[in-house]
């Protein structure tokens, strides 16, 4: 079926990176359960779900940090189990789930403009800027203020191991934005010279811990020691609910290819590679989180997953747990 097809090829691509940044890799998977619910041959209405679990499940084992990827699911889900509940027949359901699909997809892409919009706002010009990694909401933010007139400067690093930071600074210098690219080790180098620190979210904690990119918890620490302003630009179906039950958030470590090359390692057998994906930069070294729904402190993280998902039971969550935590 094409559903499959689809769904396998987009679990591949989110697990290869070849689909990568949290908000491309929620809409990417209710893009895959939409395409199942749309051509489910099930006959009958739990049967159906069991086809979007079973989709489900796939796509939450490719990427175990990625929140918005669970919660991009918990979105659709949500309302298809609901509706179920409320005794909707099989088309109902089918319908439910297409209708979710489409409105998670076009909220999530406004909400990037939107973050543009609020983020940019706290940009001067004259500022100089550095940002880490790739993120559609860090670069809406500084897009935006340089369309807005405001003239600036951005360090970008390269971010290894897989550069990312060439997309970014590309990006911008597209737009006429002065870009340096530096090292990751050069962060401190640059670091007095920098206004303000701008980077984006893989997950936000209940209590405004930052989840993202390796190399974030130090570039963070370092504005910290400069009195440099660190600001996070996210959405918020990147807060993960489950930390606010006390939780953890999984730290994805990567293949050590993405390091060194295999003909390396087959060479020196005696070396070994560690490469975690994220690390965790504590709320003390965040000033401000802008997300579409306004600027807040790391502190009113817990009052956002409080709105969007409510009273948090260890129950409901269960279903939207990552399926393969060791996955390399």
């Amino acid at each position: 079926m094409k559903s499959q097809v689809q769904l396998k090829k987009i679990a591949s691509n989110i697990e290869n990176m070849r689909i990568r940044g949290a908000g491309k890799i929620a809409r990417y998977a209710v893009l895959a359960l939409q395409t199942v619910a749309e051509e489910s041959k099930a006959k009958e209405e739990e049967a159906f779900i069991q086809d979007l679990r079973a989709a489900s499940k796939r796509l939450l084992s490719t990427r175990p940090t990625a929140v918005s990827l669970a919660n991009s699911i918990r979105y659709l889900m949500h309302r298809v189990n609901k509706a179920r509940q409320e005794g909707a027949s099989l088309e109902e359901l089918r319908s439910v789930a297409v209708t979710s699909a489409k409105d998670f997809i076009r909220e999530s892409g406004q909400a990037v403009e939107r973050i543009g919009e609020i983020g940019s706002r706290r940009i001067q010009s004259g500022d100089v800027l550095m940002t880490h990694c790739q993120s559609n909401a860090a670069a809406a933010v500084m897009r935006r203020a340089w369309k807005d007139g405001k003239k600036f400067s951005v360090f970008v690093t390269e971010t290894r191991p897989r550069f990312q930071g060439r997309k970014t600074a590309a990006l911008l210098a597209n737009d006429g934005i002065p870009v340096t690219i530096i090292v990751d080790g050069a962060a401190r180098y640059f670091m007095n010279e920098v206004d303000k620190v701008i980077v984006g979210a893989d997950a936000i904690t209940a209590n405004g811990a930052l989840v993202n990119k390796i190399g974030t918890a130090t570039i963070a620490s370092l504005a910290h020691e400069a009195r440099t302003q660190f600001i996070v630009a996210s959405e918020t179906y990147k807060f993960s609910p489950e930390t606010a039950i006390g939780n953890l958030v999984t730290i994805e470590e990567r293949n050590a290819a993405e390091v060194v090359p295999n003909s390396f390692l087959k060479s020196y057998p005696k070396i070994s590679v560690r490469n975690p994906a994220f690390d965790v930069t504590p709320p003390e070294y965040i000033d401000l989180i802008v997300t579409e729904r306004g600027i807040i402190p790391p502190q009113g993280a817990i009052m956002i997953i409080h709105e969007l998902f409510g009273t948090i039971q260890p129950s409901e969550l269960s279903e939207y747990q990552t399926y393969n935590a060791t996955k390399e």
